[in-house]
């Protein structure tokens, strides 16, 4: 409300009583115009614009807002105000004219919430658990090269960079549930399109022989492959993943404000927390249902004899991906039913102190003007705002450090752990998913949880992001240790055990020499002598079983092999030798406490840059920080990481003459460019919190928290009065 003595907002001395039984007596002179709509009693009045002839605003804080009977036609109110609802809104959940009670239980935050979690779970089991679980499967399926399946997952960053300024400024402005649901739609069509290859090619046929690997058998592989029309499926791909990303633009900017929108302030990180947890427990469990999915054949219903531990097969990656676009196609039904604004949030939209960074020149102000943000024309100027908000943009810069260090950590952390203790693939990615989900999440709603327990402000909320950082920073000095190398026979060690002069490698030796062994046959073995061999056929393994109790191959009469006990076996198991490296125990410890405290600041950093912007810039200002983070961190950081990782590689795979991916790493030098990297985005993160800190002007006490422009500090701040809410305790 305002008034007409040109003030922009007034104090509320007393408590407001947003429902009252019945007009206080005497008052009958005052009348209220009634909206075209009746509003329920304690429904807050939306948008509203009061005019008054009384002498001091404050006089009639303490009559009730809201009297109404049913089939009142007037209602008492504070003397001389007159309160008047937006044209014609709708607040009932439903579909056009279909609003049925039943669905009203549900319009509530909570229910919000619950529709929105469910969308940011599907989110990120697709894109980030699916996707990164299924890729080599897809690249062995449709003869795709690693820069082709890279381009597959950076389709996805790029569509939401074109995106994000367009759906932010103008769904910022619009029906926010309506750009939400549409958008799951498009999301859950992208997961589709994306299995749809799987039913528009061929079989997949596959050949195998159970003597090819060993010491003369049939070493021959076709180099000279004619060029694969399957890899045309690659555009497929990247347009599902480009539907993913426009799809999930929405979801992390209009969504996160429609939250913070229609929930009392001090609730905001709580419920943001609880969202983005749903969104990091997705990758989780895309991790660990994909790679389920993964174990049966990819053409279900057939015999075939080779089992999952062969590079030749392929697992069934495409059920995923219709379950989630399913999913997601039916998850945006209800949020497509919600309304512009939850009934019951305009209160805390009154209530609402504002804490943004105040320019000299005082041109933040424009960005209170209702009419500001509705046409094309307004957005530069908007742009321009944000670009002068000095907080904002350290803010940003922080993001984009921090989202590096996620994005590199999620790409290869379960390839450090691979390496360092001498995994699968697959134990390492369910190790590091054991990892995440307790540091990641946890993390995640803890930051929430910190900000509404002590009640941060804006500059408070900037130093628990400060002192976050800095703890991760100090406990990343643990990659100063590393485990040791297994040994491996012509990698890290001569075959005679003595060390590879210069580094060289040399796979050939007296006891193989006859075996004719191929460098493009990579098929770790262990020996009975606690040495891995690079395949069956470089050990001299001549005959080969299968062990019972595991499923494992056993490979016999190895030459290479040397029996450790005289007589004994001279055997090799297939996979990796196990590690029993002492310090496992406490590299494990210290890469939860990184990953706890990275995510730990990512809730109050995003619940500040909220914070220090006008309240109708919000959505734009979260779909720039995403275009900052995405385009400076989230696409770059997995590249920088892997270059920095590819520097500490021993063994390369050999492609017919080309150079693949890297096979084996040298520990020592994966865990001292891990340290560098992880110094070099820590230390700009901490710098640019401090920054940030230092730079933000929080408005002046003396201004009214009815204007845009309200202190934290003010004498009139509506939350040091703590009016009486009916529906608070709901909350």
């Amino acid at each position: 409300p305002q008034n007409s003595t040109g003030e922009n907002g007034f104090c509320f001395a007393q408590t407001l009583n947003f429902s009252h039984p019945s007009p206080p007596p005497g008052e009958a002179g005052r009348t209220f115009d009634a909206p075209s709509r009746r509003e329920p009693c304690g429904t807050p009045l939306s948008n509203g614009t009061a005019s008054s002839g009384a002498p001091s605003p404050s006089d009639s804080c303490a009559e009730p807002l809201c009297s109404t009977k049913p089939g009142e036609e007037e209602t008492q109110f504070g003397k001389g105000i007159k309160y008047v609802s937006a044209e014609g809104e709708e607040l009932a959940c439903g579909w056009g004219g279909f609003t049925p009670r039943c669905l009203q239980l549900f319009n509530t935050s909570k229910g919000i919430l619950f529709f929105l979690c469910v969308a940011s779970f599907l989110q990120g089991m697709t894109v980030n658990g699916f996707i990164n679980t299924v890729i080599t499967s897809i690249e062995r399926r449709f003869d795709l090269r690693s820069y082709q399946s890279g381009l597959i997952a950076s389709s996805y960053d790029i569509a939401a960079c074109i995106c994000l300024t367009f759906v932010s400024y103008f769904g910022g402005n619009g029906h926010k549930p309506q750009w939400l649901g549409w958008g799951v739609l498009v999301m859950g069509l992208g997961s589709l399109l994306f299995a749809l290859p799987h039913f528009t090619t061929g079989r997949y046929e596959v050949h195998s022989a159970a003597e090819v690997g060993i010491c003369g058998g049939n070493q021959s592989l076709p180099c000279a492959q004619a060029a694969s029309s399957l890899s045309g499926y690659r555009f497929v791909f990247m347009l599902g993943q480009f539907l993913h990303g426009m799809g999930a633009t929405p979801l992390y900017t209009l969504g996160v404000t429609y939250l913070d929108e229609n929930v009392k302030t001090n609730y905001s990180p709580v419920y943001i927390a609880v969202f983005y947890t749903a969104a990091i427990l997705g990758p989780a469990a895309g991790y660990l249902v994909g790679g389920m999915f993964l174990n049966i054949y990819t053409e279900i219903g057939r015999e075939i004899d080779i089992t999952p531990e062969n590079t030749l097969w392929v697992g069934a990656w495409w059920i995923g991906f219709l379950g989630a676009g399913a999913a997601s196609l039916l998850i945006s039904i209800p949020i497509l039913g919600y309304p512009q604004r939850l009934p019951g949030s305009q209160r805390y939209i009154v209530m609402r102190v504002s804490e943004a960074h105040q320019l000299k020149d005082g041109s933040h102000k424009k960005a209170s003007d209702p009419d500001f943000g509705k046409t094309v024309k307004d957005l530069p100027r908007s742009v321009l705002l944000l670009l002068k908000n000095p907080t904002f943009i350290f803010l940003c810069l922080a993001g984009a450090t921090e989202a590096t260090l996620i994005a590199g950590m999620s790409t290869f952390g379960p390839k450090f752990l691979e390496s360092q203790f001498s995994l699968s693939a697959s134990e390492a990615a369910t190790f590091f998913g054991y990892l995440v989900v307790p540091a990641g999440g946890g993390g995640t709603f803890l930051g929430g949880f910190l900000v509404n327990k002590f009640k941060l402000r804006c500059s408070g909320i900037i130093k628990l992001c400060l002192l976050c950082t800095v703890s991760s920073l100090l406990a990343i000095f643990i990659f100063f240790i590393h485990c040791p190398n297994m040994p491996m026979a012509g990698v890290t060690q001569m075959y005679e055990g003595s060390a590879l002069p210069g580094g060289r490698l040399n796979l050939t030796a007296a006891c193989n020499t006859k075996c004719d062994c191929l460098q493009e046959t990579y098929s770790p073995v262990c020996g009975s002598d606690d040495i891995m061999y690079y395949s069956p056929c470089h050990a001299g393994c001549k005959k080969v079983s299968e062990n019972l109790r595991n499923g494992k191959k056993v490979y016999h009469e190895c030459s290479c092999v040397e029996k450790t006990v005289l007589p004994g076996p001279s055997d090799a198991e297939a996979g990796k030798c196990t590690s029993s490296c002492a310090k496992r125990p406490l590299l494990l410890f210290f890469m939860f406490v990184v990953i706890l405290f990275t995510f730990l600041s990512s809730i109050p950093a995003l619940t500040a840059t909220l914070r220090c912007v006008s309240d109708r810039q919000r959505s734009f200002a979260l779909g720039i920080q995403w275009i900052v983070v995405r385009t400076l961190g989230g696409i770059p950081g997995p590249i920088a990481f892997g270059s920095m990782i590819d520097k500490s590689c021993l063994l390369w795979q050999d492609q017919c003459g080309e150079q693949g991916s890297c096979y084996v790493y040298q520990n020592s030098a994966m865990s001292r460019y891990t340290l560098i990297a992880g110094l070099v985005y820590k230390v700009l993160g901490t710098t640019f919190f401090i920054v940030a800190c230092l730079l933000y002007k929080p408005p002046p006490p003396e201004l009214a928290p009815g204007s845009s422009d309200a202190s934290e500090n003010g004498n009139c701040d509506l939350q040091e009065h703590k009016p009486s809410l009916p529906a608070e305790e709901d909350i």
